[in-house]
């Protein structure tokens, strides 16, 4: 029977081979305003400066990689697991330092980060043990800040439950999405304080671009509104340790 380890080194020669950016949706005029906004909230959530050293788990083609680093100047080594996506980083950002590594056993030492952060990496992982990973190696009074999907959007319930589905729009097969208070109470059992996790995000990706101004700004109003921001497409993680 194949790991999770297999499903992803596989997943990531599907995703190198059709094209990462296209299927992940980044690529579209909405796509990348989508990608500014979440490498600016990843940004100024976590508090990053060109002083940190700065751990990139799940780091893909290097998209967030380079987006983070263009606004903070912080030092980023940065991790996947997929050698193929590896490739493509290191082809886009040159100056970037990709290396392989699975982010539920890292082979870096305890407390070596400032901070740890990821765009779309921790639902594929095991929750606990990606935790617990990212606490040992953040540095005492370090940072944890991602972007992940969000389990009560309409259309990621039904995406990371309903496994033809799953399959059909280009998931991995142990993909799941997160459920805010569930992991803040994980990330609290770790060990983590000061534990905030918010819904935001309600323009798609495949929004026209004509519509995109009113989309987003409709978009910006429902993420203030109680009870309707909780059916937002991602949600912005941080914790400290």
């Amino acid at each position: 029977m194949e790991s999770r380890i297999d499903h992803e080194i596989s997943h990531g020669k599907k995703l190198r081979r059709e094209g990462a950016e296209v299927i992940w949706n980044w690529s579209t005029p909405a796509g990348k305003i989508r990608a500014d906004k979440r490498a600016d909230l990843l940004s100024i959530t976590g508090k990053i400066s060109a002083t940190d050293s700065v751990l990139e788990i799940g780091c893909g083609t290097g998209l967030f990689t380079r987006l983070v680093y263009q606004k903070t100047k912080a030092k980023i080594t940065a991790t996947d697991l997929s050698e193929d996506l590896l490739e493509e980083a290191r082809e886009k950002f040159p100056a970037g330092n990709f290396i392989r590594d699975d982010a539920m056993n890292m082979q870096f030492g305890n407390e070596s980060f400032d901070v740890v952060i990821g765009s779309s990496i921790l639902h594929h992982l095991s929750l606990k043990k990606s935790a617990e990973e990212i606490y040992r190696v953040l540095k005492p009074g370090g940072r944890m800040v991602f972007a992940e999907p969000n389990m009560l959007n309409p259309q990621i319930f039904i995406q990371k439950n309903i496994p033809f589905i799953k399959k059909w729009m280009g998931d991995s097969p142990d993909e799941t999405a997160i459920v805010r208070w569930k992991y803040k109470k994980l990330l609290e059992q770790t060990g983590f304080t000061n534990v905030s996790i918010f819904p935001y995000d309600f323009l798609h990706p495949v929004t026209p671009k004509f519509l995109i101004p009113a989309v987003d700004g409709i978009g910006r109003m429902i993420e203030k509104v109680p009870l309707l921001r909780e059916i937002a497409g991602s949600v912005i993680i941080y914790a400290e340790k």
